[in-house]
């Protein structure tokens, strides 16, 4: 940490016996200080839980009702539902829409169909020890440890659990630039986890079988992504060319077309926000709605710039010549009321 933490913690150890602080003078990445943390935990279950992020009081209790019966033996981790705390700003609110789709339909669809988890949630996701330790811990050389670690866990043949009743707020980026700092770390990690298993998935498709639905996802989010980039490059090219050239039928048929198109897809999106509110959280943040419209039409081009501009980044961290190390952003503090 760069700030006072360090000494803060000091301070508390005198009140705390038990508290045992390990202190990383150097940064060499989020995962790097989860492994030394794992090896000098005593206990069989491991917290993780982002600076930014405050659990409900009783998050510990709900957590352990996932390990401790005979049939959760093979449950590697199961990781909480993300609320938004700060919805001040517009970026704010939009992200709140954001994160309950993301809950309320993809994790409970992959976890529910094939027992899988693209990625878990670094902000705070409980794991059992023993899992950890068998793949090896989390990669140090991937700029995303929490996609990095579902994908191992699927790989050895573990099950990943979501608990949509237990929940923690996060602090979000309010502004488009530390946005789009924090999707293209997301999208970079997606798809160094993708090229590590390319050749394994592609070339054994039926011994990953229950995994191959993940890899399909992540295979098409990131075809798609680049099509949907270059096409509209293109898009864009041929309005130029055309009204250079005088041809406004054309241009205006362009415009007409992508509209229509941009109309039955914003339905669809629209019909999936609404689904995904209503389920979380008893839908509470149904309100929120109203903001839908500036994720659609912001989120849904911000994350498949950030997949085609980190793309080769991401191949080169796989060579070796970067490595998984980030600077954490500026986040206000959260206030819970």
């Amino acid at each position: 940490s760069t700030d006072s933490t360090l000494e803060i913690l000091k301070s508390a150890q005198k009140k705390f016996d038990n508290l045992r602080i390990i202190n990383i003078e150097q940064n060499k990445g989020k995962a790097h200080a989860f492994n030394i943390g794992i090896a000098f935990a005593r206990g069989e279950y491991i917290l993780s839980n982002d600076a930014d992020t405050l659990p409900e009081t009783n998050a510990l209790k709900k957590y352990m009702h996932y390990f401790l019966n005979s049939t959760d033996l093979n449950t590697a981790a199961v990781t909480a539902n993300m609320d938004v705390q700060n919805r001040t700003t517009l970026l704010g609110k939009s992200q709140t829409v954001e994160f309950s789709s993301i809950v309320g339909i993809i994790k409970r669809t992959q976890t529910a169909v094939n027992n899988s988890m693209y990625a878990y949630s670094g902000a705070n996701t409980m794991y059992r020890k023993k899992f950890l330790v068998d793949v090896g811990g989390f990669r140090q050389n991937r700029i995303t440890e929490d996609i990095s670690i579902a994908w191992d866990h699927q790989k050895f043949g573990v099950i990943p659990k979501f608990a949509p009743e237990i929940l923690f707020h996060m602090n979000v980026p309010e502004k488009l630039g530390e946005l789009y700092k924090q999707r293209k770390r997301w999208a970079q990690g997606g798809i160094e986890v993708w090229l590590t298993y390319f050749n394994e998935y592609r070339c054994h498709p039926i011994k990953h079988k229950f995994q191959m639905s993940m890899f399909l996802d992540s295979t098409l989010a990131i075809v798609w992504s680049f099509f949907y980039i270059f096409s509209s490059i293109f898009f864009l090219l041929s309005i130029v060319y055309f009204s250079l050239l005088g041809d406004f039928n054309t241009v205006w048929t362009a415009f007409i077309m992508s509209f229509i198109f941009l109309f039955f897809e914003m339905c669809g999106g629209l019909l999936q926000l609404i689904t995904a509110l209503l389920l979380d959280n008893q839908g509470v943040k149904m309100k929120y709605l109203l903001f839908a419209p500036l994720y659609m039409l912001l989120f849904w081009i911000v994350n498949p710039l950030t997949i085609v501009t980190r793309f080769i980044p991401a191949v080169r961290t796989l060579t070796g010549k970067k490595s998984g190390v980030w600077k954490s952003p500026e986040r206000k503090k959260i206030n819970l009321r």
